[in-house]
């Protein structure tokens, strides 16, 4: 099984789609297997999006994505960061594919209700970033109706 992060922004959140959001994944198939109500410290901001520290957008996103409880979560499930990826659409709403979470919720690419890892080692670095060790494991009993 695959894991990986994904978080439902400021604005998913002061939306109130934090439901709609987290049952998009679950109806996909994938399990939610950590999550947490958080308000992002800036150090812990600036540690997941260090990647982008050079970029000139980088301090906007750093005020933005503190300016509120975020959902973050860990989602299980074969293929899971493809899965969680295309159940959100493109990273631009108006370009993401109906029915998706960004183009069913979203307008603009500075508030795309969701993040999410785009691979593997990214994946290994936000769920550690995020969670450490502290990821329960358990048997959801509907797998075998999901899963081959």
């Amino acid at each position: 099984m695959e894991r990986t992060f994904a978080m439902i922004k400021p604005d998913g959140v002061q939306r109130g789609l934090i439901g709609e959001i987290i049952s998009r994944f679950e109806r996909r198939g994938l399990k939610l297997v950590a999550m947490k109500f958080v308000h992002v410290p800036r150090s812990l901001a600036e540690a997941h999006y260090a990647v982008h520290k050079e970029r000139s957008f980088y301090p906007g996103l750093i005020e933005y994505i503190t300016s509120g409880p975020v959902v973050a979560m860990v989602l299980e499930g074969p293929n899971a960061i493809t899965a969680a990826r295309a159940t959100m659409g493109a990273t631009n709403p108006v370009n993401a594919q109906p029915g998706t979470i960004r183009a069913d919720f979203g307008m603009e690419i500075g508030r795309n209700l969701v993040h999410g890892s785009d691979g593997p080692e990214t994946a290994a670095f936000e769920v550690n970033l995020w969670f450490g060790d502290d990821i329960p494991t358990w048997d959801r009993s509907n797998d075998r109706w999901i899963l081959e």
